[in-house]
């Protein structure tokens, strides 16, 4: 029986989200392996799939939103709501140069696809249109386009669907088969490829992502899946030399010996000015986004100056600043591979501030700003940047349990033992890292860290957002609650007197330590208050006192 083909709309964009990050999550160390250009770091594939696994997260977050209606009626999100997700989750995860690259693409389609009014083209004809504004809008983000990459892979899909027939199923087939012969043409454009035999690694993640839209529509993949693509990289390095390692990206040698990336709060005006002060700076950038959100991308020497220029244009955060290790194309030398340390921990934590803090204690932090979770991959690539041979993970938030628990599988597939410790605050992750000991037995310091971590009681002060049910009666938009181990324990008007209640049913049960993490817009006096009234009325428990930064809460606490 024929297949009802699938129209374009939110469930479309669902399923390819999906089928994007399985085919990726297959090709991912293909890609990896032959990643060259710009930097032969390997990551390429990886980035990709980050980058995808942050979009289709986003997408089922707005799935998860529309509720079941009347008479069991399943409320589903709008196209233009679903795309718009798509892209701004991969704004946001957008990792490397063709993960940025990728991220503008998407955000490229969701401009055509959720236009406002009844302009906004659907279908096929909406699906051509879509193409074309993410080759295009790809094209404009990147500083200096590079034939050979995976802007003429983007490009050629495009133009193979200007004269493509029929529905959405035909487009995308159309536009894979245009991708897949450009990528096979990229060793032919890019010296380094061909020095390489390779074809480019982005425009290969690119081919997989089609052949996912290809599924998505017509519920077959084209050649096969995996197999197209190994196809199209032997076709496409048969007659070139073995693979060698290349020298620099182009012709050159050397280069930046720094990757920068970070997420950017500006005006458009403050983001030209930035794309100027950087591509003086450095090479490889890429701005894209918009709407006063950036993900900005540059290979420089100076990383600190990459930085600056971010702040003097707004707000930046998310910042991630990478060495090119010896083996990539950036830098010179023969520098031996970095032994790997016996042990280290790996924490997700909620502010920049706190991010600090544990950075102090040696832990490698992954940062989760309000409302954007971290994803699995993104706890992976944290393990690797630890390069430990044993990691202990703290995810400090009850509901990343289920994605650290993923990390640590994938981690431990990867040779690394791991140990994931449940904390579900990142007061508890302190008291954690407190008592860690490197040198201890691996499962003397699990068990230490997981006994702290336990003994640790936790609370925080919050807003409001809405009026709801709570644990503590009805709660307005706008009213003060104290949460006492996940269950709101208190609802009042004053930040300070309601965390002065919750303190006092903490210190009820005893303790020997307070802990306080003021957020930024915690009020100036709050801390003061606070230890003091610990001081006058529990003489035997101390208090310790962190900025935490833009952590969401006002007020996080911890007790031991």
């Amino acid at each position: 029986m024929a297949q009802v083909p699938q129209p374009l709309d939110a469930l479309a964009v669902r399923t390819w989200c999906g089928l994007a990050l399985q085919a990726l999550g297959r090709a991912r160390e293909e890609i990896d392996a032959i990643n060259v250009y710009p930097v032969a770091d390997g990551d390429t594939g990886t980035n990709l799939y980050l980058t995808v696994e942050s979009a289709a997260a986003a997408v089922e977050a707005v799935f998860a939103g529309h509720e079941t209606g009347a008479a069991g009626a399943v409320r589903r999100p709008t196209l233009a709501e679903a795309v718009r997700a798509m892209a701004h989750g991969a704004l946001i995860g957008a990792r490397g140069n063709s993960g940025t690259i990728l991220a503008q693409l998407l955000r490229g389609m969701a401009q055509v696809l959720a236009a406002d009014g009844e302009s906004a083209p659907g279908g096929a004809q909406g699906l051509r249109l879509a193409l074309r504004q993410a080759a295009d809008s790809a094209r404009e983000a990147v500083a200096h386009p590079v034939e050979g990459t995976v802007l003429s892979v983007a490009s050629a899909a495009a133009d193979a669907v200007t004269g493509a027939e029929g529905d959405c199923g035909s487009v995308a087939r159309a536009a894979y088969e245009g991708a897949r012969a450009a990528l096979a043409a990229t060793p032919g454009q890019l010296p380094v490829l061909k020095r390489a035999g390779v074809v480019d690694a982005g425009g290969q993640g690119l081919v997989a992502v089609l052949a996912a839209l290809v599924e998505t529509f017509t519920g077959e993949a084209p050649h096969g899946r995996d197999g197209s693509m190994r196809h199209v990289h032997a076709r496409a390095v048969a007659s070139v030399a073995p693979r060698e390692c290349a020298d620099a990206p182009g012709d050159g040698g050397g280069g930046p010996a720094y990757e920068v990336v970070y997420l950017l709060e500006a005006d458009d005006a403050a983001v030209t000015r930035l794309r100027e002060r950087l591509d003086a700076l450095g090479d490889s950038l890429v701005v894209v986004g918009g709407d006063g959100l950036w993900n900005v991308h540059v290979h420089v020497d100076d990383a600190g100056a990459a930085v600056e220029t971010g702040v003097e244009a707004g707000r930046p955060y998310r910042i991630r600043i990478t060495h090119f290790a010896a083996g990539d194309v950036h830098t010179s030398g023969t520098v031996p591979p970095r032994e790997r340390v016996r042990r280290a921990v790996v924490a997700v934590v909620p502010g920049e501030g706190l991010a600090g803090l544990y950075q102090e204690a040696g832990a490698t932090t992954v940062l989760a700003r309000p409302g954007e979770p971290p994803a699995s991959g993104e706890l992976v690539e944290a393990v690797r940047r630890a390069h430990a041979r044993e990691v202990v993970l703290l995810p400090n938030h009850a509901d990343l349990h289920h994605t650290a628990a993923a990390a640590a599988e994938q981690a431990r597939a990867e040779g690394v033992r791991t140990a994931l410790i449940p904390t579900r605050a990142a007061v508890q992750g302190i008291a954690a890292l407190a008592v860690h000991e490197p040198e201890r037995r691996f499962d003397e310091d699990v068990v230490a860290m997981t006994s702290a971590a336990g003994a640790t009681r936790y609370a925080e002060v919050a807003v409001a957002e809405r009026q709801s049910w709570t644990t503590a009666g009805i709660c307005q938009a706008g009213d003060v609650l104290g949460l006492i181990d996940g269950d709101v324990a208190v609802i009042g008007s004053d930040v300070t007197a309601t965390a002065e209640a919750v303190l006092d049913r903490m210190l009820a049960a005893g303790g020997e330590m307070v802990t306080l993490v003021l957020g930024d817009d915690a009020p100036e006096s709050a801390a003061a208050r606070l230890e003091a009234r610990v001081r006058e009325a529990y003489l035997a428990v101390d208090t310790v006192v962190y900025r935490g930064g833009r952590q969401g809460a006002l007020l996080l606490i911890g007790v031991e």
